[in-house]
């Protein structure tokens, strides 16, 4: 079955897989293709949610004390899960791996790193990444880098320095997909204003229809239809739901609110309105948040969203390329850039 004739083929933006998986399960690879209800991530859920391709997420925390080497492991988690179970996944690293991936039945695995604090400032070391299938880097996780504002950190640099320029000039240079997901509206905002190519927001949703730190402004959503970028929205509740944002500001106290797949609908609805149905993807975030809208509980889920959309009234057309035709579109546009990793000046 080809990409273009499935109805929903999701290209999932961020999985935390690899993590949990150290978390919990000794950075182990077996067991993954049984149901585990401890997670929200194996195979059969994959299978049964339409997944066709994945982003797993190699990120370690800001405060680890090397980086560089606990990327690198996390790097090898993914590698080897990937390596384990080799009649359900592929490493991919372009849009036509990709492709070829779902041709053969395969899950297209691509590997992305969350946080600039993972190459140690070191160009180097985000060459190597590459050169080991890294396909994006978001700038910042939850504090600042030296060189860039994250959304929830402090703000000393008002948004990119010079340094963090250099930083999106070399991603761009070697192909690696510079993701805004987790910076300031500051850094989003110098990011795109000196891209030569599209970036995307790799796990975020849209400050319009919820004001929380994380999510995107419509002026930054709607410079993506010039950049040629993606926005993923993720499923995270507090993300989502302003009720729910506000429950956990006030201590989480009593039930929580219900976050339901409309919500989750009502922000993929609104960055189409901004940035166009060209610019929208999805992110869910799975395994890199303890709870989750009931009705995107697992991976296994995502059909849920297709029906709410689909009752909404979207097309089969939008509702491929929202799954994943623009995701791969992005790639496309990069993809006779990655793996140029010379340093050459």
């Amino acid at each position: 079955m080809t990409f273009d004739a499935l109805p929903f083929p999701v290209i999932d933006g961020h999985n935390d897989l690899p993590w949990e998986r150290r978390d919990t399960h000794d950075s182990g690879v077996e067991g993954i293709d049984s149901e585990d209800g401890s997670l929200h991530t194996d195979l059969p859920k994959l299978r049964a949610g339409g997944v066709v391709g994945q982003f797993w997420s190699v990120f370690v925390p800001a405060d680890d004390p090397d980086p560089v080497r606990t990327t690198l492991q996390q790097i090898d988690v993914a590698h080897r899960i990937v390596e384990r179970y080799p009649d359900d996944l592929v490493l991919a690293r372009t849009a036509a791996e990709v492709r070829a991936a779902i041709d053969s039945g395969r899950i297209a695995s691509l590997l992305g790193a969350e946080g600039g604090h993972s190459i140690g400032d070191d160009l180097a070391v985000l060459r190597d990444f590459a050169r080991l299938g890294v396909r994006y880097m978001t700038l910042t996780h939850n504090d600042d880098t030296p060189w860039a504002d994250s959304a929830t950190g402090s703000h000393p640099h008002g948004g990119l320095t010079d340094r963090g320029r250099d930083i999106v000039a070399e991603m761009e240079r070697i192909g690696m997909l510079v993701d805004l997901s987790h910076v300031a509206p500051s850094t989003m905002r110098d990011t795109v204003d000196v891209a030569t190519q599209p970036v995307v927001f790799s796990h975020s949703s849209t400050i319009a229809v919820n004001d929380h730190p994380r999510n995107v402004p419509d002026d930054v959503l709607a410079r993506l239809s010039d950049n040629g970028g993606v926005v993923m929205i993720t499923f995270v509740p507090g993300f989502v739901s302003a009720a729910w944002a506000a429950w956990e500001d006030g201590g989480s106290v009593g039930e929580p609110p219900t976050v339901t797949v409309s919500d989750v609908a009502d922000h993929v609805e609104h960055a189409r309105d901004v940035a166009g149905v060209r610019h929208v993807g999805l992110g869910g975030d799975y395994d890199g948040t303890p709870v989750l809208p009931p009705d995107l509980r697992d991976v296994s889920r995502y059909p849920v969203l297709a029906a709410e959309l689909q009752r909404r009234g979207w097309s089969e057309g939008d509702l491929r390329a929202l799954a994943g035709g623009n995701v791969l579109r992005v790639l496309e546009a990069t993809d006779e850039r990655f793996g140029r990793t010379a340093h050459v000046r």
